[in-house]
């Protein structure tokens, strides 16, 4: 989370003065910059194209449990508190 407040904000504020404010090192800012992203993160990515998706064909009229249970009729393993964490 604060190595992408220092990326949104890098433009602005040198990336050396973000990190000292965040605590944070700029060489482990460099580093989580060339991290290939992580599984959950891809899985993550896809349930929320998914969600997105059924959201638009409701209508944007599903809420979690009915939105559970159509990402769960597609096949998809989830529950109501990781589909209760996207915003469609």
């Amino acid at each position: 989370m604060r190595f992408a407040f220092i990326d949104t904000w890098k433009k602005i504020w040198p990336i050396e003065f973000l990190c000292r404010v965040l605590r944070v090192t700029s060489r482990g800012f460099r580093a989580w910059k060339i991290r290939p992203i992580s599984r959950s993160q891809r899985d993550d990515m896809v349930l929320l194209a998914h969600i997105r998706e059924q959201h638009r064909l409701s209508l944007q009229s599903y809420g979690r449990p009915r939105m559970t249970e159509e990402l769960r009729d597609l096949g998809l393993v989830v529950g109501h508190r990781r589909v209760g964490r996207f915003d469609a």
